[in-house]
C-alpha cells in the first residue's frame, strides 16, 4: 500500500536544497564565512552528499548553467563543421533557452550582500573559457584561422554569459536568457572598435 504524498510543493532535490541553504547563508553571513559544514548542516545533508553533486561552495551557484554548458559543449564536439555559424546559434540558443530563476540568478542579483562579487566573475570567466574553447575547436574544424577562431568563439561564449548576468540583474522574470542573448548576437552584428581605415 503506498502512502499519498503530501500536497503542497513537491520535495526539492539534495542539489536544490543545497543550493537554498547556501544561497541563505551567503546572504546571512556572506560567501567567505560560509563553509561547506554549515551549508550541508543548514540542508540537513551529509557532506559526502555534498560532493556528490559538487566539487566546491561556488559551484553550487553555477550547476543549472554547468549543465547547460556541459550539453552544448557536448553538442559543439559531435558537429564536423560551421562555415555559416548555424549550428552554433541552434547550440546556443538552446544552451540558454528556458532558463529559470535559480541560486546563480539570485547571486548575481545580490553580488555584493553575500560578498561574491570577485568569485561570480572569476567563476563566469571558468566557464566562458569552457565554451569558447569548444566553440574555437569547431571554428578551427570549419576553416577559420587560429586567432580568429579564438577571437570569435570568445565573443560567442561571452555573449552568453552577459545574457544570463544581464537577464538576471535585469530581474529574471522580466524577459528570458533567450531574448538576453538575442539581443547580445545583435550587439555582435554591430560589434564597436572597427578599425578606422586610413
Amino acid at each position: 500500500m503506498s502512502i499519498p504524498g503530501r500536497a503542497g510543493r513537491p520535495r526539492a532535490s539534495s542539489r536544490e536544497t543545497l543550493a537554498e541553504a547556501a544561497c541563505e547563508l551567503f546572504l546571512e553571513r556572506g560567501y567567505d564565512a560560509t563553509s561547506v559544514a554549515d551549508i550541508t548542516q543548514r540542508a540537513g545533508v551529509s557532506r559526502s552528499s555534498f560532493f556528490n553533486y559538487f566539487t566546491s561552495k561556488s559551484d553550487v551557484l553555477w550547476s543549472g548553467l554547468d549543465e547547460r554548458i556541459d550539453r552544448a559543449v557536448s553538442d559543439l564536439v559531435t558537429v564536423r563543421e560551421d562555415r555559416q555559424g548555424s549550428e552554433v546559434r541552434r547550440i546556443l540558443s538552446a544552451l540558454v533557452a528556458d532558463f529559470a530563476p535559480d541560486s546563480l540568478a539570485l547571486a548575481m542579483t545580490n553580488s555584493t550582500a553575500m560578498g561574491l562579487e570577485d568569485e561570480l566573475d572569476l567563476d563566469a570567466a571558468r566557464r566562458q573559457a569552457r565554451l569558447s574553447g569548444a566553440l574555437a575547436d569547431l571554428a578551427r574544424r570549419s576553416g577559420v584561422a587560429s586567432m580568429v577562431a579564438d577571437i570569435v568563439a570568445a565573443t560567442w561564449a561571452g555573449a552568453v554569459l552577459a545574457a544570463v548576468r544581464a537577464w538576471a540583474e535585469g530581474g529574471a522574470g522580466r524577459g528570458s536568457v533567450g531574448d538576453r542573448f538575442d539581443e547580445a548576437v545583435a550587439a555582435i552584428d554591430r560589434l564597436p572598435w572597427v578599425a578606422a581605415k586610413e
